[in-house]
């Protein structure tokens, strides 16, 4: 349990518990992660867990590897990326959300797009016929 100042890295194979007001500087790993009522923090690095419950405040970038979940009265404004995410009413969710495969990054998407677009048949493109360039 965090109650108060951290610096550094946290890497927990079990539960972790956030209870202060406060910035987290370093990175956070854990199997599950539990955000008290009291709780309002701020993550500037990646939050990697296994799932989450957010039952204070909380800003940061989340990748779960299950779930995300946010209790009512709760806030949570960040980029998440879950195999799936509950919002109770009167929770708040501000951010972008990804739902899938949890290890999936940005990069990894971009060689499927550039594979896709080079497979695009020119034959089926009007005005696209090989023509010859005129010489300077």
């Amino acid at each position: 349990m965090i109650e108060g100042k951290l610096r550094g890295n946290l890497h927990c194979t079990g539960t972790a518990t956030i209870n202060f007001v406060g910035k987290l500087p370093g990175r956070l790993t854990a199997r599950h992660l539990v955000v008290t009522r009291k709780a309002d923090v701020r993550c500037f690095r990646q939050v990697a867990v296994g799932s989450v419950e957010i039952k204070g405040r909380m800003s940061a970038e989340i990748v779960a590897g299950t779930s995300v979940a946010i209790d009512k009265n709760a806030s949570l404004e960040g980029n998440v990326t879950a195999k799936a995410m509950t919002v109770e009413k009167g929770g708040i969710f501000s951010g972008q959300l990804v739902i899938g495969q949890a290890d999936l990054t940005q990069a990894e998407l971009l060689p499927e797009q550039k594979l896709a677009i080079s497979r695009t048949d020119e034959s089926s493109i009007p005005g696209a016929a090989a023509q010859p360039l005129p010489a300077t």
